[in-house]
C-alpha cells in the first residue's frame, strides 16, 4: 500500500536555421506535440523502472523507456522532500527560496498555512471548505504559464489530482482549470480562482459516481502474492493502514472501510488500478 516518486517530463525542441557546411542555412522543423501529460508518482525512485520491469506490459512504462529518454541525473536541491515543494519544483525548475512554497503547510507572515489555502475565493462543486484552494502562494509561473505565454494563450492547460495541492501547483497562475477530488462528496471539485460553475464534462463525469463504484470492489493482488519477489513484505511496521488501526495488508475490503471512513478511503488506494475498464479514473 506504499505511495510509489517519478517524473515524467515532456521537453520541447524547436530547431530552425542550423548553419550548414559552407555557409549554406539548412531549416529544420520539428512538429510540435498536440497533447503532454506530467505525471508525478509519489515516492517512486528513478530505479524502480527497472526494477519491476518485468511486470510491464506493452505501453506505459515499457513505451516510455523504449521510446522515450529517461533523464536520470536530474537533481533539484531541496528540502523536505514533501508533495507541494516537489510538485512545486518540477513544474517551475526553481527551489523554494525562489518559487515561494516551502512545504505542505509553512508559516507565512507569522502564521501556520496550508500551501495552497485561499480564503478569499469560493468552493465549487461542493460546499467544502477543503475547495477554498488556489495557487496564492505560488511566486512564479510553472510551464504551463509559459507555455501559455509562448503562444498567445492558444495552448489549454488543466491540472487533475486527487489532492488539491497536486494538481493546482504544477498547472500554475493562469491554467484553463484545475480540479481535485472531494472528500465530502466524491467528486472532483474547484474554486472561483479558476471559475463560477463546473464544466459541463466534469459535472457529467461526477453524475456517473465512479468513486463509489470503484470502492464497492475488494482491493486483491493482481498476480499471486508470492511472485512479488521485487518488493518487501507486505506487513510491515513502517506501513500505515487507511486509518490508525487498519492493517496495511492485503486483501483489503473497500466496501466495508468505505462503509466506515467514507470517500477519504479512495487516498490510500491503488487509484483504479484492480477495478473494471469501465470503472477506471478517465477524467
Amino acid at each position: 500500500m506504499k505511495k510509489t516518486t517519478t517524473v515524467l517530463a515532456a521537453l520541447f525542441l524547436s530547431c530552425c536555421g542550423i548553419q550548414a557546411q559552407g555557409g549554406k542555412s539548412a531549416s529544420m522543423t520539428f512538429q510540435r506535440p498536440r497533447l503532454v501529460v506530467g505525471i508525478v508518482i509519489d515516492q517512486m525512485r528513478w530505479d524502480y523502472l527497472y526494477r519491476y520491469q518485468q511486470r510491464y506490459t506493452e505501453g506505459g512504462f515499457k513505451r516510455l523507456l523504449t521510446e522515450g529518454y529517461s533523464c536520470e541525473n536530474t537533481r533539484l536541491p531541496y528540502i523536505p522532500s514533501v508533495t507541494a515543494i516537489g510538485h512545486t519544483c518540477i513544474y517551475t525548475g526553481s527551489v523554494p527560496t525562489i518559487h515561494g512554497i516551502a512545504g505542505n503547510n509553512f508559516y507565512k507572515d507569522g502564521k501556520k498555512v496550508y500551501c495552497t489555502d485561499a480564503p478569499s475565493v469560493r468552493p465549487v462543486g461542493t460546499t467544502a471548505k477543503s475547495a477554498q484552494m488556489s495557487p496564492c502562494n505560488l511566486w512564479v509561473t510553472t510551464i504551463g504559464d509559459e507555455m501559455k505565454l509562448a503562444t498567445n494563450g492558444r495552448s489549454k492547460v488543466v491540472g487533475v489530482s486527487l489532492k488539491d495541492r497536486a494538481s493546482i501547483l504544477p498547472a500554475g497562475q493562469n491554467p484553463d482549470g484545475a480540479f481535485w477530488f472531494d472528500d465530502q462528496t466524491g467528486n472532483f471539485v474547484t474554486s472561483s480562482y479558476y471559475m463560477d460553475k463546473l464544466p459541463e464534462w466534469v459535472a457529467n463525469f461526477n453524475k456517473e459516481k465512479h468513486a463509489a463504484k470503484y470502492l464497492s470492489c475488494k482491493w486483491q493482488t493482481l498476480y499471486p502474492e508470492d511472485s512479488y519477489t521485487e518488493s518487501t513484505a507486505d506487513a510491515t511496521d513502517y506501513e500505515d493502514g487507511i486509518k490508525p488501526g487498519e492493517k496495511a495488508l492485503l486483501p483489503l475490503d473497500l466496501p466495508a472501510l468505505y462503509k466506515k471512513y467514507g470517500y477519504e478511503t479512495i487516498r490510500r488506494t491503488p487509484d483504479f488500478v484492480n477495478a473494471p475498464p469501465k470503472l477506471k479514473l478517465v477524467f
